[in-house]
Order: structure tokens, then sequence, then C-alpha cells
């Protein structure tokens, strides 16, 4: 007789099994009819027809473009729809993989011939007729047996269910849309909408290679890429920020800036430039400052671990499938994914008393995670990325107050980037349904984390279940110029990698006996890399003065003037202010325009006069005159707004004021 607790507590009970479908009609006749799926203990989405068997905790998903649970089960069925027009479309199609990702969902798959953005129109017709005909989802369970031979003859599918059947799975899953003996059917773990009809809002957006299994030695795929909204409102919403975007993306204006590259033999690694690691360097300052006056030490640890060490911490049974691994002389090792097991074992050399708590450490932590090829996004999501990492070791009786601490230093933070309070949306994730620890300690970290939201004034929204398999967490996510959201900082309690069935991490307390302590991983950017390459958009290259490559940029009327220009730069750079000559031939407009264009922040004109007068005038890259200025008086202005991490009216514009 399972009990079932909805979001706003109130607790149904059914005498048998139940499908999301029946609770949602116990709940109303109108939710049931705008039902699309269920989410299972804040952390399994499901179709509204599997049964439901134990008690559980139950969300209702309706198609809304702003629940990202629906996003990701439109998006995720749509990605079966394309499959299905394309397939019916180009016969002897065999489809690979096809997983919903940031925006919208991919299909992988080895077409008759290649298939390019000539296609599309003929693909969304098909799609479009198949939304018309609402053919119902329908999930068929066959035993791991009858599942594999359902596979025979089709290499990808054959690989996929003999990888579910590795990794435990009892039953193979098929999906299938329209009605008995006319149908059209895709091996598939699901979830699934319930029917097609309310997958219209969806376009299909490009086209690209793609490897099966991202190795290049292996069979050469299509991957076709698309979206999929609640309705068209939002599909049209989203497509008119991407024109937007097109505009301000990172790649784009990292090529334009001279920033950074990337390179197709090496998917996933970033290659700076110096003007983009002036950015890289000058954030990890940053931190390192703010950091450093919050008493926290800084470590080191290196790159590439034993297995032995990721076993013990959970890793290697959890996160293998993401991690890089390598051997020597007969041992496994992995290049490290996170810092965590590294700053444990520094904590645990040497005997720890409790007047050593909280101890704060940092690591500018470079990592590697094995991402798929199709899921990489220039420098927003990598393969190789530094985290402004930390870990605090502390006891649970100060995991309010240094929880409260860090909330107070990444607001602050995120100010001097131009995110105010009103840019920042905070998620409180509670315990998910698989897990780690005992109620007891989770009911002591949710209490504490709680406790500590209060202390900090913060204003959070409650998404239960959806916490780390070891403890609760804060998520913060940025909202950018766009209203795009960017998750980046998050603290994590976790009571469980110290303990003595994990990595052992121990203190002698006040009463002289052994304890674990706690340890809260935060981070405030996140990926160094991804920060960066949210900011280049947020601020469409137009950095804030202390953030931007290139400060000023001296700009010699003639060549009689190039002399003097070197001397403003030089004066200008020994103020450790990063500055630049343009002492090409070009005639002063010109040389104005470009500058704008690299985004440079000021443009110091040097002429006869400024010569005579040792001056300058002083442009911004708004265009503003901004005067004739003594170069002592220059040099004055840039370092009181270098250290006041003031906002430029142009990158204000830039910011949407």
């Amino acid at each position: 007789m399972p009990r079932i607790t909805l979001p706003d507590g109130k607790l149904l009970e059914f005498p048998q099994p139940v499908t999301g479908r029946q609770v949602a009609e116990a709940i109303g006749p109108g939710l049931a009819r705008k039902a699309i799926g269920v989410k299972l203990n804040g952390a399994e989405i499901r179709d509204l027809t599997r049964p439901i068997t134990e008690d559980a905790q139950l969300k209702i998903i309706t198609a809304n473009n702003d629940d990202p649970d629906a996003l990701w089960l439109l998006r995720h069925s749509c990605a079966h729809l394309l499959a299905e027009a394309v397939c019916e479309l180009f016969p002897g199609t065999k489809l690979a993989y096809g997983p919903p990702v940031d925006d919208g969902f991919f299909y992988d798959m080895k077409t008759p011939r290649p298939l390019t953005s000539d296609d599309f129109a003929t693909i969304e017709a098909k799609m479009a007729e198949i939304v018309k005909a609402n053919r119902p989802f329908t999930r068929v369970d066959y035993s791991c047996e009858t599942g594999l031979a359902r596979t025979d003859g089709d290499k990808f599918k054959r690989d996929n269910a003999e990888r579910a059947i590795a990794k435990g799975a009892t039953t193979i899953s098929f999906y299938s849309t329209g009605t008995p003996g006319e149908h059209w059917e895709d091996l598939c773990a699901g979830p699934h909408v319930p029917a097609t009809g309310v997958l219209a809002a969806n376009k299909v957006m490009s086209v690209a290679g793609a490897y099966w299994h991202g190795d290049q030695a292996s069979d050469q795929l299509t991957r076709i890429y698309g979206t999929c909204f609640a309705d068209d409102k939002g599909l049209k919403a989203h497509l008119h920020r991407l024109e937007e975007a097109k505009k301000r993306d990172h790649r784009k204006l990292g090529r334009e800036m001279d920033l950074f590259h990337l390179q197709e033999d090496n998917p996933g690694q970033v290659f700076w430039h110096p003007k983009g690691w002036a950015i890289y360097r000058e954030l990890e300052d940053y931190v390192r400052g703010k950091i450093r006056d919050r008493g926290y030490v800084e470590v080191k640890t290196p790159s590439v671990m034993s297995k032995a060490l990721w076993e013990r911490s959970g890793h290697w049974a959890k996160y293998r499938d993401n991690m890089f691994t390598t051997s020597s002389e007969e041992r496994e090792f992995a290049l490290k994914p996170m810092n965590c097991p590294g700053h444990i074992e520094i904590f645990k050399q040497g005997l720890r008393s409790y007047r050593d708590l909280p101890l704060r450490m940092a690591e500018f932590g470079s990592c590697c995670r094995n991402e798929l090829s199709g899921a990489l996004h220039g420098i927003m999501r990598v393969r190789g990325f530094v985290q402004d990492d930390a870990h605090i070791f502390c006891t649970e009786a100060q995991i309010p107050d240094e929880v409260a601490d860090f909330c107070t230093l990444l607001k602050d933070v995120y100010r001097d980037f131009g995110f105010g309070d009103d840019r920042i949306l905070v998620k409180f994730s509670t315990r998910p349904a698989v897990r780690v620890g005992s109620d007891e300690t989770w009911d002591r970290a949710e209490a504490a984390l709680a406790g500590a939201c209060k202390l900090a004034g913060l204003a959070y929204t409650l998404h239960a279940g959806e916490g780390a398999f070891y403890g609760p967490k804060l998520e913060f996510t940025l909202l950018d110029s766009l209203g795009r959201h960017w998750q980046c900082g998050t603290i994590q309690v976790d009571y469980q990698l110290p303990s003595a069935e994990r990595l052992d991490a121990q203190y002698v307390g006040d009463d002289g006996q052994k304890h674990h302590p706690v340890i809260l991983h935060r981070a405030i950017l996140g990926s160094l890399e991804r920060f960066i390459g949210i900011l280049t958009e947020h601020f469409a290259g137009k950095f804030p003065l202390w953030l931007a490559p290139e400060q000023i940029r001296v700009l010699p009327i003639t060549d009689e003037h190039v002399a003097y220009a070197r001397e403003v730069a030089k004066r200008i750079h020994d103020a450790d202010l990063r500055s630049t000559v343009d002492a090409n031939s070009e005639k002063l407009g010109a040389k104005i325009r470009l500058a704008r264009t690299d985004r440079v922040s000021y443009f110091a004109v040097v002429g006869a006069q400024e010569v005579a007068d040792r001056t300058v005038s002083l442009q911004n890259q708004a265009g503003e005159k901004l005067g004739s200025l003594a170069i002592e008086a220059l040099i004055e202005r840039l370092r009181e707004e270098v250290a006041d991490k003031r906002i430029a009216p142009a990158v204000a514009g830039a910011v949407g004021g």
C-alpha cells in the first residue's frame, strides 16, 4: 500500500501499486490532463504509466518551460521523435545514442548517406507529421536474454544493452510509438512523455560529426542536435536568445580578441593566449586574495593518483566512466577528476586537534574528466579545467558559521563581477532516495545547512531529493545579461568521505578521543575556464577594467608621436596596469575603430599638443571623450577604478545596467 507524499506535504495512500497518472487523477482531472511524467524521491524521472510499489515523494511534471525536469523529459522524448523521423526518411539508419543536453538534445546515428543542414526541413516536416498523429509512447521491459536477442545485427544497440547489463540492469527496455502492429521501436531506458503530441515546439538545430564512444578509431557517426520546449512561446524566446548569444559567443569573441583556442585533435583542452591568460591570472589572483583574507591555506595535490585511493573514496565505483586512467609498473592510476581525496590525505598527515579546526584548505586544482565529446562546448564544458576548490574540515557545531561565512564571501565575489543579489539564485538540495549515511546524520546536516542560510540571510528555493549522495548542498546560479542561468558556486556538507568506512580522517577532540571531522566541499567560481566563458558572454567581451586583458591602448596620431606613446605606455605598465601601443601607420580613426573592435577599455590619443603638455586625450570603449589628463592623473584614475572593481559605463550597458 504505497503512501505518496506530494511537494506540498500532502499525503495520499493507495491500496495497491499506483502509476503516476493515477496519482495525478487522484489530485484532479485538470492535472491529469497536463501531466507528462513524474519525479520520484527527487531523483528519478519516470513515465506516467510505470507502477510505484513503495512509499515515495512524488512530483507531477507538467509541460513547463521554467521546469528543468519538464524540459529534460520533453527533450529526451524529442530525441526519440527525431530518431524515428530520420529512420523513416532514410531506411537503413542505425541509431547509437541520443541524450538530452543543455538547451536541447542530440542523437548520434549511422546514416546511409551524410546528412546536412539541407535535410533539416524534410526532417522537421516528418517530425511534425508524427507529432500530429499523437503517437503514444509505450514501454516494454524484456528479460536481459530477450532484450539482447532483439538487438541482434545492430552493433550500437547491442553495445548499449550489454553496457546496461554490466551496470546491473535486470531487464532491457524498449520504447515504441504508435499502435501495436504499426509502430516504431527503439532501445531506451526512458522515460518518455505520454505521446508525441506534446512535442510540437521542436527544432532541428545543427549537424556535426561524431565517433562511437568518442574513439576516432571507431565508427564515424552523424550527430544531429535539436531542441524542444513546452510551447512555441518558449521555443521562439530561445531562438531569439540564441541570435543574441551568437554575437556574444565566447568562442567567437575568443578568436576575435585573441584570448584562447581549441584544437580538434585535443578535444576539451584549452590553449590560453597571452591576453586570455591575463584574464585567467587576474581571476586566480583575485580569488587567492579573497580566500587568504578568510584564513584559507593553499595546497597542491598530484594530478595523477592511485586507483587504490579512488577505490577507498568511492569514486572508482561511482565515477569510473568519467575518469582518465593510466598504468605504470603493473599499477593503475587515474587523472584526478576532483581534489577532495588529495586534500583529505594532506589532512591525515600528522596528529590533528580540535584546536586546528576549522581548517580551510584551498587549491586551484587541475582536474580532468572524460566528458562525452558531444557535450563539450568551447571553454564552458571541457575535459581539462581548474577549480577554485576548497575543503573546510570542521566540527559539526562549526557548520553554520562556516557556511554562512562562505555565503557572504561568495556574494561579495559575485558582486565584483556585476552580479548583485538580484542576479543570484540559490537552490537548497536535500537528501536523495539513493544515499549513504543514517537518517539521523542527514537530519543534522540539513538542519545545520538551513541554520547557516538563516544566519547569512540567504533566500533559497528548496529542491527535495536533489542533494549529493553523501550530503545536502547549496547551489548558486548566476543570471546573465541575456537571462540565461549558469550554475557556478556550491557548498556541500559531507559526513561520509572522512568516515572510517572511506578515507578515515581524524582529529583529537577536547575530550581526548578521536573524531571524524565534517568536510564542507565548496567552490565559488567553479571551473575557471567556464567562468571566464560566462563572463566573456555576459560582458560581450567588454570586461570591467580590472579584468580587461588590455586596459588601455595608446594611439599616436602620426609616427612622430610614437616615441611619446611608448613612454606613456611604459609608465602605465610600470604602474602594474596592462597597456599597449598601436604604432602602425593607419589613420587615427582606423586605430580607434580597431581598439573598439578589440574591446580595449580605454584609448589614450597622443599628438603634438599632448607631447608638448605631457598629457593624453582619453576616450572609453563607448567612444566618450573624457578630456585631457596628465600621465600621473591617468594612472591614478585607472588604479582607482581597478581597486574599486567598478563596472564602467560601457560594461554596465553590456550587462543590462
